[in-house]
């Protein structure tokens, strides 16, 4: 009698658990379909996906508290204060948040007391912590506070929004990402073309299974420093493209989006 309770229990739970889950998944579906919104692909993106985050950086903080602290006290050495950057960017909904970074730049301005160009002002301690990624850390507030996920399109400048097809514009139907489909197929390597399909590729089919392949070819690509660009070394040409050797490889980096777009529509 008492296996069978301890069998009967669980299983029971899980389906009223499963259940819940499923009912919720309706009724967003069918709230975001009649309001002709971003309609949820699944539970996992309807219910699951947030709370999972939370937790998972929540415990991912907590181990990487020595990092953070290691990262702050050199930032602080190197470049001084403030230890964090933060700028506006776009999020969900296209509702304007502040992103965190580390500081990987210095404030150097030009004659004209303007800032220099960012491969001027980028120091060679900033393009290491880049290179590990250690700059983005501070982004795992963010996820924290709701304007982020861990997986989900890059938050771009807010400069960009004007320069979006109305199709692009759908990259913000859900929480800009730590990671992304783009990041892990190319970064900055992709035109800015290719980037927007592997966004709107991943807002149409938010799935666990999908998240965690990105995840971890994430975590290989970050510790193999596949496709990572050192701007201190990069040779800008008479356009204004940035040529980056990579692996012995000649790369050229896009240009901001409102850039290439404005010279596009003349």
């Amino acid at each position: 009698m008492k296996k069978s309770v301890k069998i009967i229990f669980p299983i029971l739970v899980g389906s009223i658990i499963g259940r819940n889950i499923y009912q919720k998944t309706n009724k967003m579906q069918k709230r975001a379909a009649e309001a002709k919104e971003h309609v949820p692909y699944g539970p996992y993106e309807a219910v699951l996906k947030r709370p999972l985050e939370v937790v998972f950086v929540f415990l991912l903080l907590l181990t990487l508290s020595p990092v953070w602290i290691g990262v702050s006290v050199l930032v602080g050495i190197k470049l001084g204060r403030p230890i964090l950057f933060s700028q506006k960017r776009p999020g969900l909904k296209e509702k304007i948040f502040y992103l965190y970074k580390f500081r990987t730049m210095t404030e150097q301005c030009g004659k004209d007391g303007k800032l220099l160009p960012d491969e001027k002002r980028l120091t060679s301690f900033g393009a290491f912590i880049r290179q590990l990624s250690f700059d983005e850390l501070p982004e795992l507030i963010n996820i924290l506070k709701g304007d982020m996920s861990i997986v989900g399109p890059r938050p771009l400048m807010t400069e960009y929004l004007p320069y979006y097809t109305e199709e692009e514009h759908h990259r913000h139907d859900v929480r800009p990402g730590l990671t992304g489909l783009a990041q892990i197929n190319g970064r900055s390597f992709l035109t800015w073309e290719k980037i927007f399909h592997y966004d709107l590729e991943y807002v149409n089919k938010i799935t666990f299974i999908g998240d965690m392949k990105i995840i971890i070819q994430t975590f290989i690509k970050v510790c193999k420093r596949e496709n990572v660009a050192d701007l201190t070394k990069g040779i800008k040409d008479k356009d204004g493209k940035v040529h980056i050797w990579v692996d012995g490889k000649e790369c050229i980096l896009h240009q901001p989006l409102h850039i290439e777009r404005e010279k596009k529509s003349v």
